[in-house]
């Protein structure tokens, strides 16, 4: 690191669980972001902020005069713009050393595990369960863990799944797919159902701070499932035991 940098993530390094070391290996990192809404938003602003060296956001919608309420990295300015692009722009004008990609798509099976295969973290910021399983799905194929987080009316959720441990529970574990009907997505999506503002700053920042822990070897991983709820302001937290019979993780990992 130079001086610029040095000075940049001082008060990171003055942390005994980060230090130089730790600041070197988020430089050395690339965190994926799949969403670039109301938890990519912050997710990609911190994470960038904080000094991750590469960033891949992904996302194939366009900025919506109703995601201002939420989505803070995009402006005014940027209605009618692919997110991804929005998201990439204000995160490289908080750091312009971290290399960030937009990539306007959205991944399939195959090209989510290509992408992950070349990311030290995948932070899910889906608002569809469909979306979810196929993250979940190419996590347990590359070995990338995964940071999740959800938030909807006032209520929010994080967990994550590492497959690199074999004792870790996966998405499916949680939510067996054969549990979610048909119209799942739509019934818990914010379009249909509103979510407060700061919410999803509260559960995407959260995600961000897990993955930086991550990929700095800081402190531990969060373990089992969080929620939090907005009206009363009450953190729960939950054990997830990773289920012998999932029908998803038990296919791809062997029994611990």
């Amino acid at each position: 690191m130079n001086d610029d940098a040095l000075l940049r993530y001082s008060r990171q390094i003055m942390l005994d669980q980060i230090d130089i070391d730790g600041q070197e290996r988020l430089l050395a990192s690339h965190a994926l972001v799949i969403g670039a809404g109301g938890l990519g938003s912050p997710v990609a602003l911190y994470l960038a902020a904080a000094g991750v060296g590469r960033l891949t956001l992904v996302d194939d919608d366009v900025v919506e005069l109703s995601n201002l309420q939420r989505q803070i990295a995009h402006g005014q300015a940027d209605l009618g713009r692919f997110k991804a692009e929005s998201a990439a722009e204000s995160s490289r004008a908080l750091n312009p050393d971290c290399r960030v990609t937009a990539r306007v798509e959205r991944l399939g099976a195959e090209a989510l595990a290509t992408a992950m295969q070349d990311a030290d973290v995948v932070i899910d910021c889906t608002d569809r369960f469909s979306s979810r399983y196929a993250i979940n799905r190419a996590s347990l194929a590359t070995g990338t863990p995964l940071v999740s987080g959800a938030a909807i009316r006032f209520s929010g959720q994080l967990a994550i799944f590492d497959p690199r441990d074999e004792a870790s529970p996966c998405y499916a574990c949680l939510y067996p797919p054969d549990e979610r009907g048909e119209q799942a997505d739509d019934e818990l999506r914010c379009a249909e159902n509103g979510v407060v503002a700061p919410l999803v700053g509260v559960i995407g920042t959260f995600q961000a701070l897990e993955a930086l822990k991550l990929l700095a070897g800081a402190g531990q991983p969060h373990r089992g499932l969080s929620t939090f709820d907005g009206l009363s302001g009450e953190w729960r937290r939950f054990n997830v035991p990773r289920d012998l019979a999932c029908p998803v993780c038990s296919a791809i990992r062997p029994t611990p």
